[in-house]
């Protein structure tokens, strides 16, 4: 997607564009390309972003460490401001307020539209990668549980472990 001119929108119909996509972002490996409907509306002194998105990506749980494929959908509505930003110099450290947590872009410069959708990809990606709700994790074979014990590092817990006498491992 490219670099919209934020002048150039209040010559559109409506003062809006809209328009379809699908495409690959190079930061976000997916499945499936990107797809879905992106609509920017000029109002004057803020941009209206809403946009429709959707892919697959490889996920990797966070339990068991199989992969799963997982389908990310976005429905994202952002209000952008549009104000001359001043380059000034802010001390270390200084109080936020409400205001400054707001985004904001030069009403003279540009709209990056695959910049704001990869974000919004990004948040709609799940904290907690479960392949599943049940997920009891990697399973541990006596075979496994043999080699965790070889292994000096582990030497500390398994001398801990006969030390305690009503130890069970659950």
């Amino acid at each position: 997607m490219e670099a919209i001119y934020i002048p150039q929108l209040t010559k559109a119909p409506d003062k809006t564009l809209t328009f379809e996509f699908r495409e690959h972002f190079d930061d976000l490996e997916t499945l499936t390309p990107v797809k879905g409907e992106l609509q920017i509306t000029h109002h004057g002194n803020f941009l209206e972003v809403q946009a429709q998105a959707e892919a697959i990506k490889t996920l990797t749980c966070y339990r068991c460490l199989q992969n799963y494929n997982h389908r990310i959908v976005v429905e994202a509505s952002e209000l952008v401001w549009l104000e001359d930003i001043h380059d000034e110099a802010f001390p270390l450290e200084r109080e936020v307020t409400l205001d400054d947590l707001v985004e904001t872009l030069s009403p003279q410069g540009y709209f990056y539209p695959s910049e704001w959708l990869y974000q919004q990809l990004c948040l709609a990606m799940p904290q907690r990668q479960l392949c599943d709700r049940d997920c009891e994790g990697i399973p541990l074979t006596t075979e496994a549980a043999e080699v965790i014990v070889a292994d000096e590092r582990w030497s500390a817990l398994a001398a801990l472990k006969q030390q305690l006498p009503n130890f069970r491992a659950e």
